[in-house]
């Protein structure tokens, strides 16, 4: 029996591909007639570059770049397709994991270190940029990531605005003057789960700015910051990027990647398991088995499960999710391919204890697996 394991990462605990050894070594425990193929994968969030350098033979560049604070860090992309396609990550360098509890500010942090990124993967020669738009600390509209590639956003007096998306509503006028050469060049594709638009109740500043630190009235100023932005967009560019699905990914930088490097976005599992060549493999498969840390009925919104489950059944293979919790409505996820979901959680513990036992557990279920299909051979 050949299993396919394509799993998101359990965020906090482990990594897609600690995911799937664990299973594999469970499995394997009680049931060793079994060929286990491991693709780590992601749907655009953390963990998406470590999953495609993990399947595919590449390069990591280490690049030296500003926090979302405009603090010097060290940071890293990935190369592949011998040096032809860079993956970034834009949480390694604009992510709110990068800044500690009492610095979030939606109002001041900034993308300009995914723009130097971007720019240092042109500079290696890079022509197709894949950009995993999760994880920000930021609500800017990408104007960050555009300064750092040479565009000039300037307030009535002419002076270029500051970082964040509390200088938004200053932005007079648009100068692309000295915009990098390469940009015209470049493909550039924004990957992401979310389809959330620019601005306004399903905006990025009103559905992510509070997570990133924003009171009621940053949340006020931020979206009235995007709605200007959009406007100046429309008017420097003639592009309307105000309710495109996903333009408001990363505090608007899937609309600012559109607008300012004319990029395009796509569901990031898609694109992933695309990258990673899951098809081929997958139809070759007796079983698929893929996961995240929770499943439940948001997982049917573009994550890896779902996304790996119905790419499984074009050639009719089952699938099983593993979850580190699972809610409470998740009966809509077994009619988009998802055959049976299991839980790790095996007797009552907090989620502290859980985090800290996710490999044991992982394990643990990767037996129960095992004695499943063991029951075959009978």
């Amino acid at each position: 029996m050949k299993i396919l394991i394509a799993s998101d990462s359990f965020k906090g605990s482990l990594s897609s591909l600690e995911v799937a050894e664990a299973l594999e070594m469970g499995i394997k425990g009680t049931y060793d007639k079994v060929d286990i193929i491991k693709l780590p994968t992601a749907d655009g969030g953390e963990g998406t570059l470590d999953a495609i350098l993990s399947c595919l033979s590449g390069e990591r560049i280490s690049v030296r770049v500003k926090d979302p604070l405009g603090r010097i860090i060290n940071s890293y992309y990935g190369l592949v397709d011998d040096g032809v396609t860079a993956i970034i990550e834009m949480a390694q360098a604009s992510g709110i994991t990068l800044i500690k509890e009492d610095e979030k500010n939606p109002l001041i942090t900034t993308t300009y270190g995914t723009g130097q990124m971007i720019l240092d993967a042109m500079e290696k020669g890079a022509k197709r940029i894949i950009i995993g738009l999760g994880g920000s600390a930021t609500n800017d509209g990408g104007v960050g990531m555009a300064q750092a590639l040479g565009i000039s956003f300037r307030d009535k007096d002419g002076k270029e605005i500051g970082y964040g998306g509390g200088n938004l509503l200053q932005i007079s006028s648009i100068d692309t003057t000295n915009i990098h050469p390469g940009v015209k060049y470049i493909d550039i594709i924004g990957i992401s789960d979310v389809n959330n638009i620019f601005f306004g109740k399903n905006g990025a500043s009103f559905v992510f700015g509070p997570q990133k630190g924003g009171t009621i009235d940053d949340i006020q100023l931020l979206d009235a910051g995007m709605v200007h932005l959009s406007e100046k967009i429309k008017e420097y560019y003639s592009k309307d990027i105000s309710s495109l699905k996903g333009s408001g990914a990363a505090g608007g930088l899937g609309g600012g990647i559109i607008a300012f490097l004319n990029g395009k976005l796509q569901s990031g599992v898609e694109k992933v398991l695309d990258i990673i060549g899951f098809d081929k493999i997958a139809e070759e498969a007796d079983l698929v088995i893929t996961g995240e840390g929770r499943i439940d009925n948001q997982t049917k919104f573009g994550k890896v499960p779902v996304g790996v489950a119905k790419r499984a059944k074009l050639y009719n293979k089952p699938v099983i999710a593993i979850a580190g919790s699972v809610g409470d409505d998740i009966d809509d996820l077994y009619q988009m391919g998802i055959d049976l979901v299991l839980d790790i959680i095996n007797k009552p513990m907090n989620l502290s204890y859980a985090m800290e036992n996710a490999e044991k557990l992982m394990i643990d279920t990767g037996k129960t697996i095992g004695r499943f299909l063991k029951l075959k051979i009978y």
